[in-house]
């Protein structure tokens, strides 16, 4: 396994659900803390997006692991956020054989 460098720092974010005072609810992002991050690209595509055309990309981040239960460790349907650029979490596992880090598989779409 080759050395991991936690050069990036991103924010994790969950989606919270807001009343909107009319029976229904809005979805909002809570950042629930900053991580630092090894970023790497993986694939992409270029897919119709109705108006739009989409460049979806899959990218690994890989981080500190944190114990399961605990808000500082993602799961599926959270995101880091950089600047303006979003990475919406796929898929979360252990990194290596002693737990240490965490792999996470993400995409990041935008509009061309």
């Amino acid at each position: 396994m080759s050395r991991v460098l936690l050069s990036r720092q991103l924010t994790l974010e969950a989606v919270e659900r807001v009343a909107d005072g009319a029976g229904g609810y809005a979805e909002t992002w809570q950042a629930l803390g900053l991580v630092w991050a090894e970023v790497t690209a993986r694939s992409g595509r270029e897919r119709d997006g109705g108006d739009v055309t989409l460049s979806t990309t899959r990218y690994r981040i890989i981080l500190r692991a944190a114990p399961v239960g605990q808000s500082s460790r993602p799961v599926p349907g959270m995101r880091f956020r950089e600047g303006n650029r979003v990475f919406t979490v796929l898929a979360v596992a252990e990194h290596d054989a002693a737990g240490r880090y965490l792999r996470c598989e993400t995409t990041e779409e935008v509009v061309v």
